[in-house]
């Protein structure tokens, strides 16, 4: 099948390959000439696993190309994945603009039916919005508004694990309406999606509008699951109970889980706090409160100071002199997604209390510098406290303590012998609680973890 992707960002590069992966034939276009020439320079602008040989292998069979051309993109595909960005406006709600642009271009360059897909997180109505630009340009051109069919079908893809989530999905949500065109539009979704369900039925189908509120929904509760945890583990700590412990004890009950019940030092990223928020707008603009998604939201904002309380709490509020090893940027490991991360949070308070830092990250370091420019922006003193090594080792040299901030596989069994020779005191603030206290203990080191007792 013909597929365009408008967008080339992170949801619209893990379509388009892993789309032309199944033998379909992919145009993706970005409006950003940069990207597009790293893109068919063999690059990649954003970090997954798998995602640039993947791209590598489909560009090279022919099945995968990019562009700016937005006729050439708009004429290729029988079906348009709409997958720009959607940031949160001042307001918390999503800026839909990019979205209502791309689907004006699709409306003024289409002459033949076109299946137009909302891929971008969008909130509940955003296909009506949709619909109704590409009908005004169609108008327009005095063309049939019955020449285009417009479906939900929110991402659900983890960063770090997108290429296996889109591949191997849990589900796959498609709404659509319930007019002529619509089901012809789904009978060419199903078609696109057939190779996904070939061993059992992973797709449900039902209307756009609550295709488009399941995307939400679906974060929402994720959020909320690690903000109950934190939560937790803020009480388990003022208590002496072990939140691990008790992480156990909840998941082994099958109506509750394992997942997305570690504490740590709060999410991140450009998915849950954006849709969080975005969420909670809808509801206001519609006359209602989500309480619960409220006081998830402030639950977050307050984790991702915990460290920085244990450290004040250890070393009192004048850092003046003292130096830190972070170990971890990135919101979450296998990304360099710096996007809303802690570990932004901790550095720029541990500075204004006069610590100096030194971070390592496998990944995120290029991309962090970016943001701790704007983070120190008209701060030049703070910025130079600053700086990263090319080595998790080498950055705990003549350091007070060890942070850790994202649970990157690299970092959970370091030769804690050399960590203590390096420190120059062996303390560890862990805020993804990858060690055992008891461990740490008998080792002689001082940690602190988030709700674990010793």
């Amino acid at each position: 099948m013909k597929v365009t992707i408008v967008g080339s960002g992170y949801v619209g590069l893990v379509t388009g390959a892993c789309l032309a992966e199944q033998g379909n034939n992919v145009f993706c276009l970005d409006l950003d000439p940069k990207k597009i020439e790293i893109l068919n320079s063999g690059g990649v602008p954003i970090y997954e696993p798998g995602l640039k040989e993947m791209i590598e292998r489909n560009r090279a069979a022919g099945r995968l190309q990019f562009s700016t051309d937005i006729a050439a993109s708009v004429a290729h595909g029988d079906i348009q994945f709409i997958a720009v960005g959607t940031p949160p406006d001042e307001d918390g709600s999503a800026d839909l603009q990019y979205v209502v642009a791309a689907a004006r271009n699709i409306g003024r360059h289409m002459t033949t039916p076109k299946v137009i897909v909302d891929k971008s997180t969008v909130p509940v109505g955003t296909a009506d919005k949709v619909s109704e630009a590409i009908s005004e340009e169609l108008e327009k051109r005095e063309l049939s508004t019955e020449l285009c069919s417009v479906v939900s079908n929110p991402e659900f893809l983890k960063e770090g694990a997108a290429v296996e989530d889109f591949m191997r999905p849990d589900r796959i949500v498609i709404g659509t309406e319930s007019t002529p065109a619509g089901l012809r539009a789904k009978e060419q979704m199903r078609r696109l999606y057939a190779p996904f369900n070939r061993h059992h039925e992973r797709t449900y189908y039902m209307d756009v509008k609550s295709a488009e509120l399941t995307k939400y929904a679906a974060n929402a509760m994720l959020a909320t699951r690690i903000s109950f945890m934190n939560e937790l583990a803020n009480l388990a700590d003022l208590v002496g109970a072990d939140i691990e412990a008790v992480r156990q004890g909840i998941g082994a009950d099958s109506r509750i889980g394992f997942g997305f019940l570690y504490p740590g030092t709060g999410y991140g990223g450009s998915c849950f706090p954006k849709d969080v928020s975005a969420l909670s707008k809808t509801a206001k603009e519609h006359g209602r409160e989500l309480k619960i998604l409220d006081a998830v939201e402030a639950v977050n904002e307050i984790q991702k100071y915990i460290l920085v309380e244990k450290i004040e709490k250890r070393f009192g509020k004048d850092l003046l002199g003292m130096k830190f090893a972070l170990w971890g940027l990135a919101f979450k490991p296998n990304t360099d997604d710096m996007r809303e991360a802690p570990s932004r949070v901790i550095i720029q308070e541990l500075v204004k209390r006069g610590a100096t830092i030194v971070a390592y990250d496998p990944v995120a370091m290029p991309e962090a510098k970016h943001c701790f420019d704007l983070d120190f922006q008209g701060n030049s003193e703070g910025l130079k406290k600053v700086s990263m090594v090319a080595d998790p080792m080498a950055a705990l040299d003549g350091c007070d303590a060890l942070v850790i901030a994202t649970e990157w596989k690299v970092f959970h069994t370091p030769d804690f012998d050399q960590v203590m020779q390096k420190l120059t005191r062996p303390i560890i603030f862990d805020g993804r609680n990858l060690y055992e206290p008891t461990a740490m203990k008998e080792l002689g080191i001082e940690y602190h973890g988030i709700g674990r007792h010793n």
